[in-house]
């Protein structure tokens, strides 16, 4: 776990940089992102009591990985020391089991997760971690679809998706279609899956 941790900060240090290459000192309102996702993340679960909703379960553990993108960045600012930062995620997440919620236990969690943000500004990692189990989110789930979410947001930028030249369709498919064959190809536990991901990614793009 720690080395998987370890290769997800990195990553998210790198997209940062690429964003804004001093984006430590720009005092990004990282907290602000997350309850914005957590709202949006709500929608997709569902919470109106006029009109029938069923969870779309997918698009929750998508926003999920959002929310885990911004919550790497603040962790990133906040502990600068890398041992004790690593230590920190790796602490907080060794228990973490999916054990799913019912609807209203997990939209009360959400909102005390956001509360937290909101008032504290602070990205609690052992209240993510009940949120993922919530949902039936294990570590691998976790890892896997950051990655996944990475690598995608460096290849677009890498293949003109600033100035408008990326073809988001290949071969009659979306890239994220192509992503998720990409994955399922590939070892997630091996320490090269990011770069061999962006190989794969890569490799099919120049075949479209």
């Amino acid at each position: 776990m720690r080395a998987q941790l370890e290769k997800m900060l990195v990553l998210q240090d790198s997209m940062n940089a690429k964003v804004n290459p001093e984006w430590r000192a720009q005092n990004f309102a990282w907290y602000r992102a997350i309850w914005v996702e957590c709202a949006e993340l709500l929608d997709h679960y569902g919470w109106k009591w006029w009109k029938k909703q069923q969870p779309d379960v997918e698009q929750v553990r998508l926003e999920l990985i959002d929310i885990w993108h911004f919550g790497l960045s603040m962790v990133l600012t906040e502990q600068p020391d890398p041992e004790q930062r690593l230590s920190y995620l790796a602490e907080s997440l060794a228990n973490l089991e999916p054990k799913e919620l019912d609807a209203e236990a997990f939209r009360q969690e959400l909102e005390a997760f956001a509360g937290e943000v909101i008032t504290k500004q602070h990205f609690s990692v052992r209240h993510f971690a009940r949120l993922l189990a919530g949902v039936g989110m294990g570590f691998d789930d976790l890892y896997t679809g950051y990655v996944g979410k990475n690598v995608l947001n460096f290849f677009r930028q890498d293949h003109g998706y600033k100035d408008g030249t990326y073809k988001k369709v290949w071969s009659g498919r979306e890239d994220n279609e192509h992503l998720v064959d990409a994955v399922n190809a590939l070892d997630h536990a091996a320490l090269d899956f990011p770069e061999a991901l962006y190989q794969a990614l890569t490799d099919r793009y120049a075949n479209a």
